[in-house]
């Protein structure tokens, strides 16, 4: 498959990815849901290795860190986005996804010392300014507004806890390869889950769930968190990054189009603005 093919079609996985989770948390605990995606995920990246005869085990210098990615990469933010999910809308969801390399660009200039020029700083600015019309749907006002506001600041949140989790990867994901670092990561993380899921009796849960729930289970353990991360870290391999990361720049309008058709979603005009001034700033933070 063509590499840009293979990352087009992550970013389509990725964009449905809001969708899908939105189905499954209408009918199971966002823990649950978290549960079965990265066990799925877990399992189909173990079996690569198996095939590929690649170490399955992480060597034990690196468990510690991979742990930590687990925690933060895949059992937190999973429920964090699940949680916000039940609470607003997949298409605020796609929109404020967009803002993860406004806060990488924060983290870089505060770890690495990076320098924020001018351009920086207008896009940083503009990015938050679409975040807030998108939240509070052009009502600033109505910034504290239940339910629908703390899903959308949840979802920033997890914006957030995205980019902490992509600089804690991002030497481990060098050291290991992404494939191996990635199973590592979502297995420990699952491991994580299992006395949830024990507690509430997940498993009761997952034999309620419809053939829309199993669908969008399926597609997010496999789709999502298995095959999305083999497509776009196989195109990272083949083309430059900044080729591959402008393409993300399509990943709401995915969202968009899903939650709209599939969902029966409305965008209120304040929410595309806002949606749009946010890529607006997102693209002058990786232009500066």
């Amino acid at each position: 498959m063509p590499p840009r093919v293979g990352a087009l079609l992550a970013i389509a996985f990725w964009g449905v990815s809001f969708v899908a989770t939105r189905a499954a948390v209408a009918e199971i605990s966002p823990a649950t849901v978290v549960f079965a995606r990265s066990g799925l995920g877990s399992l189909l990246l173990l079996g690569i290795l198996a095939v590929r005869r690649e170490p399955i085990l992480p060597p034990r210098e690196s468990a510690g860190m991979l742990a930590l990615m687990g925690f933060v990469g895949v059992a937190f933010h999973g429920v964090l986005q699940a949680v916000a999910l039940r609470l607003t809308t997949a298409v605020d969801a796609g929109w404020l996804v967009a803002l993860v390399p406004v806060w990488s660009a924060i983290l870089a200039a505060i770890l690495l010392r990076e320098r924020l020029g001018p351009r920086k700083v207008a896009g940083l600015a503009m990015g938050f300014a679409g975040a807030a019309l998108v939240v509070t749907r052009g009502n600033l006002g109505a910034a504290l507004a239940l339910p629908s506001t703390r899903g959308d600041l949840l979802l920033l949140a997890s914006t957030l806890n995205w980019a902490v989790y992509t600089v804690l990867g991002h030497g481990t994901i060098r050291r290991l390869g992404p494939t191996r670092a990635t199973a590592g990561a979502m297995l420990l993380g699952w491991l994580m889950l299992v006395p949830v899921f024990v507690a509430s009796a997940g498993w009761s849960e997952l034999a309620r769930l419809s053939a829309t729930g199993w669908s969008a289970v399926l597609f997010l353990g496999v789709a999502c968190s298995g095959l999305g991360y083999l497509l776009w870290y196989g195109a990272l391999e083949r083309i430059e990054a900044t080729r591959v990361s402008a393409l993300l720049y399509l990943e709401p309008l995915v969202t968009l189009a899903a939650a709209v058709l599939m969902l029966g979603e409305r965008v209120g005009l304040a929410t595309a603005v806002g949606g749009l001034v946010v890529m607006g700033g997102v693209a002058l933070v990786q232009a500066g």
